[in-house]
Formats: C-alpha cells, sequence, structure tokens
C-alpha cells in the first residue's frame, strides 16, 4: 500500500508539473511572441520611415 502511494504521489506530481510547463509553454507561444513581433515590426517600420524622411530632404 505504501509503494502505490508514493509512486502515484510523485506521478501525479510529475503530471502536475508537465501540465503548468504545458500552459506556460502555451501561454508564451500564443500572447508574448506575437506582441515582440508586432514591437519589432513596429520598430523597423519606424527606422525605415526616418530614413526616407531624412533622404527625402538631401537636394
Amino acid at each position: 500500500m505504501k509503494h502505490k502511494f508514493a509512486k502515484g504521489f510523485f506521478v501525479g506530481t510529475l503530471m502536475t508539473i508537465s501540465a503548468v510547463a504545458g500552459s506556460v509553454f502555451a501561454f508564451k507561444k500564443r500572447y508574448i511572441e506575437p506582441v515582440e513581433t508586432k514591437v519589432d515590426e513596429i520598430n523597423d517600420n519606424r527606422k525605415k520611415a526616418n530614413r526616407k524622411r531624412l533622404s527625402a530632404h538631401q537636394g
């Protein structure tokens, strides 16, 4: 009986930890990375606009 409890406890703990890790990974992929990608795109567009603005007034 004692060994079944210990085995079940460790398997349950392992499954809980893996479920939490999977949730964190999914949250990161779903929400965090798209925001970072969008910020990078905005910064790239800002750099391009500044280059165009400066080159237009070179005479």
